[in-house]
C-alpha cells in the first residue's frame, strides 16, 4: 500500500469512530491505528481536533475502546521477548500507539464533563485474567471429563487478579521503554535484561555514556513527550486550585520509591540537558536549513526534568505527604565535580542567547529559547541543595548568574509577555541575597563591564558587583513603565539584604539609591496609596544597615545623604496637609508647563515617574518647598542622561491590570505572585528569624508563613489619606540612624552651591575619620522567599506556559500537542500571522506541501446517516501553518 493510500485508510478509519457505535474490541479495525501511520505528522495532521472532539463527545465507547486498544498493544510489545523485531514486534506499532495517546490526552483532559469517566478509566482498580486462566481456557477438555455433563460450579472472582491501574501500568511501561534494548539503548547481550537503567550521558553519577544514534534518540523524543503530555494535565486546572489539588502522573513519577529508576531517570535528564553544546563549530545559518533532533531531545529532557522536580505533592489529609524523591535526589548532590558540571552547563546555555545577539552575522547562530527553563533549573537547585549554593558563592560562579539573571531581566522588562521571567529572575537573586557570604563576595571588582551587550552596559562603569546589581535594580525599578510594581518590594529586599556587607560603594550606586529615596519619600508617592510607605519602610531599613554595619567603608554614601538631609528632615515632620499643598502645586506647575496639557488626573495607584512629578525636568530635585543645597543633586560619575526622562514609580499595592497572558507569560493576575510581595511591616520584620535561612521548600502547601497576609491590598479608586492614617506609620519609620548622622556630620558638608572636587574629597575624607555617636549597628535580618498556593500556582503556570509555547509552532520536531485544546492554566493570546521571513522563507514547495496535508486533514466523509461532526473550536485542521493559533 503506497503512502497516499495508507493516508486515506487511516483516515476513512477515523471518520469510522464517530460514525458506527460500539466497534467490538477484537475488531480487525483497530490494529490500523497502530499500522498504517508512517509518522509522528501523519497522526497529528490526519487526526483533527474535530475528529477527537466529535468521536469523544459522541461515541465514548469507541473513544474508550482505542484507548484500550493501543495501550494493551503497547503493553504486549514491551512484554514480547523479540521487541523491536520488525517482523514479530515491530517498534513502528509501539511508537505509533504512543503517538496516538500523545493525540489523544489533551483532548480528554480539557473536557470537565468526563472528570468522573477519566479518574475511574485511568485510576480506577482493574482486574485481569491472571496467566493460568489464560493457559486453563485455551486447554481442550476430552469429552468424558465431565461425564454428567455439569460441570462443577466457579466462583466467577476465579482466574483474575488485581492490577495496576491503566495510568499507572502505563507511565512503568514507557520509563522501561526510556531505557530498552535496541530501542533508546544499544543492544543487550544475550541472556540479559531488555531494561538496564543505564544513564544516558555522562555527567552526574556517570562517566561514561552510552552508545546513541539518532534512532534512539528520536524515540526517546516519542516517549518523553508521552510522559509530558499525561503530565499535562496541569494545563487544564486553575492556577490556584493546581498546587492543592496536584496531578495524580505527576505525583505517581515524583513518589516512585525505586532508587535506581529516579536516579536513572534524574541523571538521563539532567546529563542530556547539560551536556548538550549549542555552540559547536557549524556552518552559519545550518540551523535554518537543517533539522536538530538533538535540540528537540534536549527540550522535552529539561522540561520533564522541572516537571518533576519542582512539583509540590499535595498532601492527602492522612498525614505527611509523600516525599517528591527527584527534588530529594536533586538535593542530596554533593560532589564538587558535579557541581562544576551543573554551574558549566547552565551556564553555556545561558550564555548563548547572549552570544548569539553580539554575532558579527546576526542571525548566523542559532538561538535557543530554553533560557528561561534553564534560569528554573537554576533557581531549584538552589532552593534544594545548599551545598551547591555554598559553591558557587565560594567560587565566585554566583557573579555569573547574577549577570546573565538580570540580562534576562533588562532585556525584557518592557515586554508584557515575558514578565513572568522577569518575576522569576528577581526571586533568583533575592533567593541567592539571603546568603551572607554572598552580599560579601559582591564588593568585588566588576572587570570586563564593556564586553557585556549594549543593553546591560553601565556606562563609564567602574564599580564592584554590589554597585552593578543596585544599578541595575534600579533601572528595572525605573525603566519598566510601571508594569512590575508587584516585584517592587522583592527588588527592595535584594538591597535589604546585601545592604550589611556591601563596602566601597560608588558615587554612582550611592546615587539611584538616594534617587530612590527621593521618589518614595515624595507626598504624590507617600498618598498615593495606603502601602506605598512600606516601600520607603524597606528602602530606609537597607540605608541604615549600610550606615550601620558599613560606615568607614562607604564614605560616597554616607555623602549622598548628607546632601540629602533637607529632605529627611522634611520627611520627619511630613503632615497631611503638607503633602497635599505640594501635591497640588506640582500639579499646577505641570500644567504650567504643558501648555497642551488638559488636566488629565494623574495616576496615583502608579505614578507616572519613579521620582514622582517632581522629577519631571530636574534630574535630582527635592520637594519645591525643601530646598536643598543651591545645585542640583549629582555626585562623582553618575552622567547617565537616561534618568532625565519620565518613570513609573514602584506602587507596590495596584494589581496589574494586564490580566491575559502569552504563553511565555507567568501569572495572570498579581494575586498569584508570592504573598511577600505585599510588602511588610516594621513588627512583622521584627518576628523574623535573624539567623541562617531555610530553603528547602515544603511539600506542603499549608505550612506557611502568613505575616503578610493581614497587609490590605488596597485599590487607589478608594483610598482616601487621613491624618490617623499617617500617624499609623510616620513614627515607624526608621529616621533616627540617618538623622543622627546628618546632625553630627552636617558641618563636614561644603557651603554653597555645586562642591569643587576637591571639596567633595576633604568632605569624604572627613567622614571617613569621623566618629558618630548614638548609632548602635540593629540586627541583620533577612528577607526570605516564601511559598504559598498561590505562587507555587503561579511558578507551575510560568513553567507550563513556556512548555506549550515551545511546543506550539509546528516545525522541526514539534507538533503542537496541546494547540486547539482548552486550556484553564493561562491565557493564550492569538497572535497575527507571520509572513515568509529571510531565515524562514515558504517557497512553492511548502505551500503545495501544506496544500496537500490541509485537503486530506479536512476531508469530510459522511456515513450513510450523514452525521457530521461540530465546527472545530480551532486548531490543527491547518496544521500547516507555524503562526496562528485559535485557542
Amino acid at each position: 500500500m503506497g503512502a497516499s493510500d495508507s493516508k486515506l485508510v487511516f483516515k476513512q478509519g477515523i471518520f469510522r469512530l464517530s460514525e458506527e457505535k460500539d466497534i467490538p474490541a477484537d475488531d480487525q479495525y483497530w490494529t490500523g491505528f497502530w499500522e498504517l501511520p508512517e509518522s509522528t505528522e501523519d497522526i497529528f495532521s490526519l487526526f483533527s481536533p474535530v475528529d477527537i472532539r466529535r468521536t469523544r463527545d459522541t461515541s465514548l465507547a469507541n473513544l474508550e475502546t482505542l484507548l484500550l486498544a493501543v495501550t494493551s498493544r503497547l503493553f504486549i510489545l514491551r512484554n514480547h521477548p523479540s521487541f523491536p523485531d520488525p517482523e514479530l514486534a515491530p517498534d513502528r506499532d509501539a511508537l505509533n500507539c504512543i503517538r496516538i495517546l500523545t493525540r489523544l490526552l489533551p483532548f480528554i483532559y480539557e473536557a470537565d464533563h468526563l472528570e468522573e469517566w477519566e479518574e475511574r478509566f485511568f485510576w480506577g482498580k482493574r482486574r485481569k485474567r491472571s496467566r493460568k486462566a489464560q493457559i486453563a481456557q485455551s486447554e481442550v477438555l476430552f469429552d468424558d471429563a465431565q461425564p454428567d455433563g455439569n460441570p462443577p460450579a466457579r466462583n466467577p472472582d476465579e482466574g483474575f487478579e488485581e492490577v495496576k491501574p491503566l495510568a499507572e501500568e502505563l507511565i512503568d511501561t514507557l520509563t522501561d521503554l526510556l531505557f530498552f534494548s535496541d530501542f533508546t539503548l544499544p543492544r543487550a547481550h544475550a541472556g540479559k535484561s531488555k531494561v538496564s537503567y543505564a544513564i544516558w550521558q555522562s555527567g552526574v553519577g556517570c562517566n561514561t555514556p552510552v552508545a546513541s544514534t539518532k534512532e534512539f534518540e528520536n524515540n526517546r523524543c516519542e516517549i518523553l513527550r508521552l510522559l509530558l503530555t499525561l503530565t499535562s494535565k496541569s494545563m487544564y486546572l486553575p492556577a490556584n486550585t493546581l498546587p492543592v489539588q496536584g496531578v495524580k502522573a505527576i505525583t505517581y513519577i515524583a513518589t516512585c520509591p525505586d532508587k535506581q529508576v529516579v536516579l536513572s531517570m534524574l541523571c538521563s535528564l539532567l546529563n542530556t540537558t547539560l551536556r548538550y553544546n549549542p555552540a559547536n563549530w557549524r556552518v552559519p545559518y545550518d540551523h535554518v536549513v537543517f533539522k536538530d533532533p538533538k535540540q528537540i531531545l534536549v527540550t522535552y529532557c529539561l522540561q520533564l526534568l522541572l516537571v518533576l522536580v519542582l512539583y509540590p505533592i499535595p498532601e492527602s489529609g492522612q498525614g505527611q505527604a509523600p516525599k517528591n524523591f527527584y527534588r530529594h535526589f536533586l538535593g542530596r548532590l554533593h560532589r564538587p565535580q558535579d557541581f562544576q558540571f551543573l554551574t558549566d552547563g547552565m551556564t553555556r546555555i545561558l550564555r548563548q542567547p547572549v552570544q548569539a545577539n553580539t554575532s558579527y552575522l546576526p542571525g548566523s547562530q542559532k538561538s535557543l529559547k530554553w533560557a528561561p527553563e534553564m534560569i528554573m533549573l537554576f533557581w531549584e537547585v538552589l532552593q534544594c541543595n545548599k551545598r551547591f549554593r555554598s559553591f558557587i558563592i565560594d567560587t565566585d560562579r554566583a557573579h555569573d548568574f547574577v549577570i546573565l539573571v538580570l540580562f534576562y531581566a533588562l532585556e525584557q522588562k518592557t515586554d508584557l509577555s515575558k514578565h513572568g521571567v522577569v518575576r522569576m529572575c528577581v526571586f533568583v537573586l533575592q533567593t541567592l541575597s539571603v546568603e551572607p557570604n554572598f552580599g560579601k563576595r559582591l564588593n568585588k571588582k566588576f572587570e570586563g563591564q564593556e564586553s557585556l551587550p549594549a543593553s546591560v552596559r553601565i556606562p563609564n562603569f567602574d564599580g564592584t558587583y554590589a554597585d552593578y546589581l543596585i544599578i541595575s535594580i534600579y533601572t528595572l525599578l525605573t525603566g519598566s513603565q510601571g508594569k512590575l510594581d508587584a516585584i517592587y518590594p522583592a527588588m527592595l529586599a535584594i538591597i535589604n539584604n546585601i545592604a550589611a556587607y556591601v563596602e566601597d560603594l560608588g558615587a554612582s550606586s550611592s546615587s539611584k539609591l538616594m534617587q530612590l529615596f527621593n521618589s518614595m519619600s515624595s507626598p504624590a508617592f507617600l498618598l498615593a496609596n495606603e502601602t506605598n510607605h512600606l516601600l520607603l519602610q524597606s528602602l530606609l531599613e537597607s540605608m541604615n544597615a549600610i550606615v550601620e554595619h558599613q560606615y568607614s567603608k562607604n564614605p560616597w554614601f554616607i555623602y549622598a545623604i548628607l546632601r540629602s538631609k533637607r529632605r529627611f528632615e522634611a520627611l520627619r515632620t511630613f503632615t497631611l496637609e503638607s503633602g497635599q499643598e505640594e501635591v497640588e502645586r506640582l500639579n499646577q506647575q505641570r500644567k504650567e508647563r504643558s501648555p497642551d496639557h488638559r488636566g488629565s488626573p494623574m495616576r496615583t495607584d502608579s505614578i507616572d515617574s519613579i521620582r514622582s512629578p517632581t522629577s519631571i525636568n530636574h534630574r535630582s530635585s527635592t520637594l519645591s518647598n525643601v530646598p536643598e543645597d543651591s545645585s542640583a543633586f549629582a555626585i562623582g560619575d553618575d552622567d547617565s542622561d537616561e534618568e532625565n526622562e519620565t518613570r513609573p514609580t514602584p506602587s507596590q499595592s495596584s494589581p496589574s491590570t494586564h490580566h491575559s497572558r502569552t504563553p511565555s507569560v507567568a501569572s495572570s493576575i498579581d494575586d498569584t505572585v508570592p504573598l511577600q510581595l505585599r510588602g511588610m511591616s516594621e513588627k512583622a520584620r521584627g518576628k523574623m528569624p535573624a539567623g541562617q535561612p531555610s530553603f528547602s521548600r515544603q511539600n506542603s502547601t499549608t505550612s506557611l508563613s502568613s505575616h503578610f497576609a493581614a497587609l490590605p491590598m488596597s485599590r487607589a479608586d478608594y483610598f482616601v489619606p487621613s491624618t490617623e492614617w499617617i500617624e499609623t506609620w510616620l513614627p515607624e519609620l526608621p529616621l533616627h540612624t540617618s538623622l543622627t548622622l546628618i546632625s553630627e556630620l552636617s558641618s563636614q558638608m561644603p557651603s554653597g552651591g555645586r562642591a569643587s572636587n576637591s571639596e567633595v574629597q576633604s568632605s569624604l575624607a572627613a567622614i571617613r575619620d569621623a566618629r558618630v555617636g548614638g548609632i548602635e549597628p540593629s540586627a541583620i535580618r533577612v528577607h526570605l522567599f516564601e511559598w504559598s498556593p498561590l505562587s507555587l500556582g503561579w511558578y507551575e503556570s510560568l513553567l507550563w506556559g513556556l512548555i506549550f509555547a515551545s511546543e506550539m509552532i509546528v516545525s522541526k520536531g514539534t507538533v503542537g500537542v496541546w494547540n486547539g485544546t482548552s486550556i484553564k492554566l493561562f491565557k493564550v493570546q492569538e497572535t497575527a500571522a507571520e509572513g515568509p521571513t529571510l531565515l524562514a522563507p515558504r517557497g512553492a514547495v511548502d505551500a503545495v506541501g501544506s496544500n496537500l496535508v490541509q485537503r486530506l486533514g479536512n476531508l469530510n466523509m459522511r456515513g450513510a446517516n450523514g452525521q457530521q461532526g461540530p465546527p472545530s473550536s480551532g486548531g490543527m485542521g491547518n496544521n500547516g501553518s507555524p503562526t496562528v493559533r485559535e485557542v
